[in-house]
Order: C-alpha cells, then sequence, then structure tokens
C-alpha cells in the first residue's frame, strides 16, 4: 500500500497545482480576489470532493482537514499577487492543469481502490478526481470544459488509471509507482498538447 504520508504529499501537491491553474484562468478573466482564491479552491478540491462522496468519505477531506483548503486559497492568492512575473500566463495554465491532472488521476485511483472500490470503479472515480476540478473552473470562468472538446483530457485521465489500477493488482504500491504514474500522465497529456493529438468528432 501506498504510504499515508506520501499519498498525502501528492494529494496536496495536486491541490496546490491545480489551485495555481484555476487562480490563472481566474486572473486571465480579470476576477478579483476573492473571484480568483474561489475558482482555485473549486479547481483543486472539487474532483475530490466528488470522489470522497462517492466513496462515503465523509466528511470530505477538502472540509475535513483543514490543510487541503488553506493549501488550495495560499496557492491561489500567490498566483493572483505573482501572475505579473509569470510569463506566456496561457502555457501556465496548460502545464499546471496537465501536472494536477496527472497527480490527482493517481491519488484518487489509489484511494478508491484503498477504500475497497472494484478495479471498474476505481478507474472511474480516478478519472472523476482530476477532471472534476478542470469542469468547476471552466464552468466558473465561462469556458466550454476541456473535457468536452476534442483534446485528449479525460481519456488520458482514464487510461492513466486503468494502469494504475493494473499495477495495483501486481502488487506496485509504493510512492514510486504513483509518482511514475503521474508523471507519464503528465508527459501523454504535454505531447497531446503540442502534437494537437485530439478525440474524433462527429462529421458535420
Amino acid at each position: 500500500m501506498t504510504g499515508g504520508y506520501g499519498l498525502l504529499v501528492a494529494d496536496l501537491i495536486g491541490v496546490a497545482v491545480f489551485a495555481a491553474s484555476g487562480a490563472s484562468a481566474g486572473v486571465v478573466k480579470r476576477l478579483d480576489l476573492f473571484g480568483v482564491a474561489f475558482v482555485g479552491f473549486a479547481a483543486a478540491l472539487g474532483g475530490g470532493i466528488l470522489r470522497d462522496l462517492a466513496i462515503g468519505a465523509v466528511p470530505p477531506l477538502a472540509f475535513a482537514d483543514w490543510r487541503y483548503p488553506v493549501t488550495a486559497v495560499v496557492a491561489s492568492v500567490a498566483v493572483f499577487w505573482l501572475h505579473p512575473t509569470l510569463n506566456r500566463v496561457r502555457r501556465t495554465v496548460l502545464l499546471l492543469d496537465a501536472a494536477g491532472l496527472g497527480l490527482f488521476t493517481a491519488t484518487g485511483t489509489l484511494k478508491a481502490l484503498d477504500a475497497g472500490v472494484p478495479p471498474v470503479g476505481a478507474c472511474l472515480l480516478g478519472m472523476l478526481t482530476a477532471i472534476g476540478g478542470g469542469l468547476a473552473r471552466d464552468l466558473l470562468v465561462g469556458e466550454i470544459p476541456v473535457v468536452l472538446r476534442r483534446d485528449l483530457y479525460a481519456v488520458v485521465a482514464l487510461g492513466g488509471a486503468i494502469l494504475i489500477t493494473i499495477l495495483h493488482g501486481l502488487g506496485h504500491t509504493g510512492l514510486v509507482t504513483l509518482v511514475s504514474a503521474a508523471a507519464l500522465i503528465f508527459g501523454v497529456r504535454v505531447i497531446a498538447l503540442h502534437r494537437h493529438w485530439s478525440a474524433p468528432i462527429a462529421a458535420p
């Protein structure tokens, strides 16, 4: 089983990068400080809240453990104040989002498996953990959610969740496995963005 401390650290890093992604999107939309912090909070914790409710972990960690909301708000406020020093904000948002996608897919899948969720359900919950915050972020800033566009996003998360579930079944559950899987998901997402890989759409 993945060490509890390692899983917590990975989870909080995911919270920070998704909060930064949400906050960056809020900055682009010229939201005020509260708006930026709120979007960052929703982006960071929305998927985890859905996962915890699905596995019966109530109250969700976003409300039960102060480290989660504090991490989200601090990261969001930091982006609000430091954004003038960030170059190419759009690129920053995409990279942070890809990092959050990898981390949250890994931690979400492992938490579901550790809660006794069957493999198929754990894969779906891992994907939901990863894409839920992004859905909330995009809806709050008035964008079509990335998961509904042609970009490979949810598909990458689902593929990563399947890989993690297989490795978990084979007994590879250490922190190195978690980090490696998250890095692989991040890499595939970045390559897909760079090469404009996309899922097929219906013909007009």
